[in-house]
């Protein structure tokens, strides 16, 4: 009896394990399906979404949480997520969006003007800035809890919905502040229309920057196109694009992840010779891309349509930017709106181009790779943090998002060769050549060859510290600074004004033979491992750059305030005492 009722509690109890067990799997298995069920639709739903954006003729783009009170322009209801246009500023919720795409028009970037030649309003209603205030009546827009008042995505007046048939200019659109940069639609229908019926007439008005097409858009007129590489430090060129794009004609504002910048200078052709500027956002890697472009503008015979260029330093060390006066990096600390003002208050330079010419020893029907360069070369322990960094973003680039975790990584490297020297003996396995006069080396293990004033992320290198500073160096001046470093640990404190380089000279060509072994060699931040070789530096061009001299750049020591107030700042083209000569 007994036996039959241990079988019964065990038959009962098995049952109730294997219930647990169902009921378990059942809780954990169904949300892992749901959770991908909905993974899936989620993806099937971006895909349809980028397919109906690129048809489109908004800039849309969705998000899961809008960072102000928001309305949709077409139901007129608060909405949390959905999709805008970084172009003209409608937003919309899923539901609505196409009916939104069909009804309501973006920017145009080509449009015939009214019969007067001017441009009219075009209106958005609701979601205005904040603090915006009324054109006619001074007060606040946007405060009231619906969709109310207008925006022209032109000249970025608002008015409220009773005020608006009080304005003072009617439906006539003057640009706003932004006028002087801003290229009118009508301007570019203008061009269109001569080129396809006219072509002849159309080459000889283009060509005077006086008169002509471009006296529909005022005097004073300079075009300003935004460049901007969205992959570059950290990843604040997508936002930055949507931010020009409301301000500028879209037409102006370009993605260099999707267009190069040899394809989007083009646009220089058609507006007044000379009279373009180049705002480019991104690093120094980025800025090199672009000058090449434009050296490749002048390969085609366009050399009277050449821009200016100005830096918006979004990469991880931005030593060009840093010596032409636009600090160390943008962080969004200032509104576009204030980037614009300083690029039409920028002054003009010149800044030294150079050809890297690299021979490989034994490769003799091998053409040499040629490089350009407008920061520096280095061979060395730079060159190999730099080398590292690159291997590692090439495998993880979504890793590297950060500009202090790209430091920090640098840094890493840093400390690793420190214990590792594996550049030591560079002296026994190079040679140097200023001006074809052999130069005595000491025991080094890296050599740095520079074109501007700061170097690593903010050092002044040539110039030093101490009681031996040496004369401020310039961009214009057709002279390279040559230096060495003893490592890794001398790079740090050369960085923390601890100690100073190695000054080896100045000239006009650099020549380098590496005899033996594989080093790591670096041109702006573009790093390679190369065998036995010979490298030849010689000047290349001149580029026009923007200079802003207004700020100071990112060090507050006590040398820097006393050279601030000296009449030339760093790397101008301006004289700044006596010539340097040799070391």
């Amino acid at each position: 009896m007994s036996m039959e009722m241990d079988e019964g509690n065990r038959d009962q109890s098995s049952r109730e394990e294997w219930t647990l067990l169902f009921w378990t799997t059942l809780a954990v298995v169904v949300p892992v399906i749901i959770t991908l069920w909905c993974s899936v639709q989620r993806s099937k739903r971006k895909i349809h979404m980028k397919d109906f954006f690129r048809k489109s003729k908004h800039g849309w783009h969705c998000t899961d949480l809008f960072n102000k009170p928001t309305y949709c322009c077409v139901c007129q209801q608060h909405i949390l997520q959905g999709a805008f246009c970084d172009c003209c500023g409608v937003c919309a919720d899923e539901t609505c969006l196409r009916r939104a795409d069909r009804s309501l028009v973006c920017k145009e970037i080509m449009a015939p003007s009214q019969t007067d030649g001017t441009l009219e309003h075009r209106w958005v209603r609701g979601n205005v800035p904040l603090c915006s205030v009324c054109a006619v009546c001074k007060e606040q827009c946007g405060n009231q809890p619906k969709l109310c008042d207008f925006r022209c995505v032109w000249c970025q007046t608002t008015v409220h919905d009773d005020c608006k048939p009080s304005l003072s200019d009617g439906e006539r659109c003057e640009l706003g502040e932004f006028r002087s940069i801003i290229i009118p639609p009508h301007y570019l229908h203008l061009v269109n229309k001569l080129r396809r019926r006219h072509p002849d007439e159309y080459s000889k008005v283009i060509g005077h920057t006086q008169g002509g097409l471009a006296s529909a858009c005022g005097s004073g007129w300079t075009p300003v196109l935004v460049l901007a590489n969205t992959r570059s430090g950290n990843n604040m060129g997508e936002a930055l694009l949507g931010e020009f794009r409301t301000i500028l004609n879209p037409v102006q504002v370009f993605d260099l992840s999707e267009l190069p910048p040899s394809k989007a200078l083009q646009l220089c052709t058609l507006l007044p010779p000379g009279s373009v500027r180049v705002l480019v956002c991104g690093g120094d890697g980025t800025v090199g891309w672009v000058l090449d472009a434009i050296d490749t503008m002048k390969l085609k015979g366009q050399d009277q349509f050449i821009p200016r260029v100005m830096i918006l330093p979004l990469g991880t060390g931005n030593d060009l930017s840093n010596s032409l006066g636009w600090g160390s990096g943008y962080a969004g600390e200032i509104p576009v709106e204030q980037v614009l003002r300083n690029v039409l208050e920028a002054e003009v330079v010149k800044m030294d181009r150079w050809k890297v010419q690299v021979a490989s020893k034994g490769l003799y029907f091998r053409k040499p790779k040629v490089l350009s360069m407008n920061n520096y070369f280095s061979v060395g322990p730079d060159a190999l943090m730099a080398l590292n960094f690159h291997t590692h973003r090439e495998k993880t680039p979504s890793f590297f998002s950060s500009r202090i975790i790209n430091k920090a990584v640098y840094f890493m490297y840093g400390t690793k060769d420190c214990l590792v020297q594996e550049c030591k003996d560079l002296d026994k396995r190079i040679e140097l050549e200023l001006d074809g006069e052999r130069v005595a080396l000491p025991s080094l293990e890296g050599i740095i060859v520079c074109n501007i004033g700061y170097w690593g992320g903010g050092c002044r290198l040539w110039e030093g510290m101490g009681d031996e500073p040496y004369p401020p160096t310039r961009l214009d001046d057709g002279l390279l600074e040559v230096v060495g470093v003893f490592g890794s640990f001398h790079c740090a404190q050369i960085q923390v004004k601890m100690a100073n380089p190695v000054r080896l000279g100045q000239a006009h060509t650099v020549r380098l033979v590496l005899k033996t072994s594989r080093m790591p060699m670096q041109v702006d931040g573009e790093p390679w491992a190369q065998g036995p070789c010979t490298i030849t530096i010689t000047h290349k061009t001149q580029a026009f750059m923007l200079y802003h001299s207004a700020e100071q750049t990112d060090d507050d020591d006590e040398s820097s305030t006393s050279e601030a107030e000296s009449s030339a700042p760093h790397d101008s083209p301006k004289p700044a005492g006596p010539a340097s000569a040799r070391a």
